[in-house]
């Protein structure tokens, strides 16, 4: 038996997005974007609304930066998510994230989550297993169920992609 829920956009795993820019005065401003993903290999796709003072500033510096909550961080990435910067501007230090300029773009880098941007991938050393190469179980990831409103942590290895299937062949 299954039971319809109409037209729903539940896709998972969602991941929450933490999306970065500067205010005109330099102050970092961050919100929390649920509806994203990859878009192709150079690309992530992000669905947001023009309200958004995230937004705002990324459509006058033209620069953002995309990080990735994480479990450590779930408190602070839903206060980014549910505060706006329109009326709070200093919830970036409020949620109590620290921020680096990106080497790479105009737009501040959250310096305790892991970093994706279109132009560079920065990560943090203790999410690299021991021969150097990312280990997504360390990264805590969470991603955000749209059905329920909740987080889930990500990270449980259950199979190989491009070998498993060759079991069938």
């Amino acid at each position: 038996m299954r039971k319809n829920f109409c037209a729903q956009p539940w896709v998972y795993p969602q991941p929450v997005l933490i999306i970065a820019s500067y205010g005109e005065d330099g102050t970092p401003n961050a919100m929390n974007a649920a509806w994203g993903g990859v878009a192709d290999r150079s690309r992530i796709a992000m669905y947001l609304s023009g309200g958004h003072k995230t937004v705002k500033n990324i459509l006058k510096h033209g620069a953002f930066t995309v990080s990735m909550g994480d479990v450590e961080h779930l408190v602070a990435c839903d206060y980014v998510g549910i505060v706006s910067g329109n009326s709070v501007p200093d919830k970036v230090a409020r949620a109590g994230f620290h921020v680096t300029k990106s080497e790479h773009v105009d737009a501040p880098m959250i310096d305790e989550l892991l970093l994706g941007e279109v132009v560079n991938v920065s990560v943090d050393e203790r999410a690299l297993d021991e021969n150097g190469k990312l280990d997504v179980a360390k990264l805590h990831i969470i991603t955000f169920d749209s059905a329920n409103h909740d987080y889930f942590a990500l990270g449980e290895k259950v199979g190989r992609a491009f070998e498993d299937g060759k079991k069938l062949k």
